[in-house]
């Protein structure tokens, strides 16, 4: 274990970020060459092995956080990385990708200093594929079953390794041109380099997973047929429609949902393009909601050139503390910034983020492209325009970053599969991820739970391998550490 007064000598010290004027120069992580693991091993130390981790109950994937904590303060790099593999397929994404509700729920989160378990989780996953410790794992017999996943986001990915990995034939079918789902085209550089999904993909390729790019099942594939081929099937399409904003204005130019915005930029990264379709460069962006993906648009724009960055949210500003009705160990709304929200800070002066602001319309120019944004401050509990309040921001660039309503409308494979919706807009599904009424088909991720945490889509990934496994052979060893009707913890 670790030393258990270690939290009272040594104080919580998250690995620094680069300085955010470096960092605005490339596309490279914001924590490029930063983990240094003297620092994140006096860290782990300071974990204290609780006798209840709370830690793992507000970790979908149920990681062994006190575990490798104890082998990374002892610098037994090996046993930390097998520990962490023991539950997540992917520590280094999560590493880097999840907000870590983990360290929330910590006991020492009550004194406001928990253990920086993400900065842990993600120097021992580097640490363990630089050193070697991390190879393929294929299986040691087949099973003769077959089973098709459909999408190759985190959950896909989580599934297909894990389904591989006990024996049956998987083939991976993806409708864009690259592997890797939001992961290759929704995520910037920035927040992790596509290095590190490309060397995953290798690693499953070795195992024996086979991979299709550029297969639309639905579209030009078709599902049924596809079902027909395989044993089992695995829809973890994701959650892809973006939420509107029905107000006047709408159709000029120059307003774009955000995802299509980072495809864009994600795409010139991948050298498909010089530059990207839709940029920032020497305009002024407003970006329309306050989640990651709206962040995620801030800092992509500053990288661009953009003239100004200002982030609408139309939610109140959070206090700094945890309010009465969030209470330890859930994840509380504080306030947080991000370090898209730190650059701007840097290059403009303020926090990018206006709170409690609704869009009331667009306004154009004489050639239709957008000019402003007309808002106006809202009541914080029915998010009424309050009267008086208006006004006009400067805009010739809008990015829709208002979250998603379930997989994307208007394709075939629902009508195929025999899917239906439920009254969230995502696929139904049992507790057990399998589609009610269609036979072999299972759901994971974002398609059935909802736009979520990367760190539940890989749980989800994980635990619908397990039904599929079960579904083919009777039995399963495969671990499932969620059912498909979890949430996260909550008061």
């Amino acid at each position: 274990m670790t030393d258990p007064f270690g939290f009272l000598h040594t104080a919580r010290s998250p690995v620094p970020p680069r300085p955010a004027e470096e960092r605005l120069g490339d596309w490279r992580e914001v924590y490029a060459g930063q983990v240094l693991l003297p620092l994140v091993s006096a860290q782990a130390n300071r974990c204290m092995d609780c006798g209840v981790p709370f830690c793992h109950g507000a970790c979908p994937l149920g990681n062994l956080i006190p575990e490798w904590n104890a082998y990374a303060a002892r610098g037994d790099w090996r046993a930390a990385s097998d520990r962490l593999h023991a539950t997540n397929n992917f520590p280094e994404f999560t590493g880097r990708l999840c907000p870590a509700p983990c360290e929330d729920a910590c006991v020492l989160a009550l004194e406001g200093a928990p253990v920086t378990i993400k900065n842990v989780e993600q120097a021992i996953a580097d640490h363990a594929w630089e050193s070697g410790y991390v190879g393929a794992a294929p299986p040691g017999r087949h099973s003769g079953r077959s089973v098709a996943v459909i999408g190759s986001g985190p959950a896909g990915l989580a599934a297909a390794q894990q389904l591989t990995r006990v024996g049956h034939t998987v083939v991976v079918y993806e409708r864009d041109d690259r592997i890797g789902g939001l992961l290759r085209y929704g995520i910037p550089a920035f927040k992790m380099e596509k290095s590190h999904l490309e060397r995953r993909i290798a690693q499953m390729r070795q195992e024996g997973t086979v991979f299709r790019a550029g297969c639309d099942v639905g579209g030009r594939v078709d599902a049924a047929e596809l079902r027909r081929r395989h044993d089992a099937v695995v829809v973890a399409v994701g959650a892809g429609q973006g939420r509107e904003l029905e107000v006047g204005g709408r159709r000029l130019g120059g307003v774009h949902q955000a995802m299509e915005y980072l495809v864009c930029a994600n795409r010139v990264g991948e050298g498909d393009a010089a530059e990207p379709r839709i940029t920032a460069e020497g305009r002024r962006v407003v970006v329309v909601g306050g989640g990651d993906t709206g962040s995620d648009c801030v800092g992509t724009a500053l990288r661009q050139g953009a003239l100004s960055v200002v982030q609408i949210d139309i939610n109140p500003e959070p206090g700094s503390e945890r309010a009465g009705h969030e209470p330890w160990p859930v994840y509380p709304k504080v306030y947080r910034i991000s370090h898209a929200h730190e650059e701007a800070r840097g290059r403009q002066g303020a926090d990018p983020r206006l709170f409690a602001q609704a869009t009331l319309r667009f306004e154009g120019d004489p050639g239709g492209r957008v000019r402003a944004l007309r808002l106006s401050r809202v009541e914080p509990r029915d998010r009424s325009p309050v009267p008086g309040t208006e006004q006009v921001v400067p805009a010739e660039l809008v990015l829709l970053a208002l979250g998603f309503s379930g997989p994307e409308r208007g394709g075939g494979l629902e009508r195929q599969l025999g899917l239906v919706r439920d009254g969230r807009g995502t696929f139904a599904r049992d507790g057990a991820f399998a589609a009610p009424g269609a036979e072999g088909v299972f759901v994971a991720g974002d398609a059935g739970r909802g736009q979520s945490l990367v760190v539940w889509a890989i749980a989800e990934g994980r635990a619908a391998a397990a039904a599929v496994d079960s579904y083919l052979t009777g039995r399963t060893e495969l671990p499932a550490p969620v059912r498909a009707d979890d949430r996260p913890l909550t008061a």
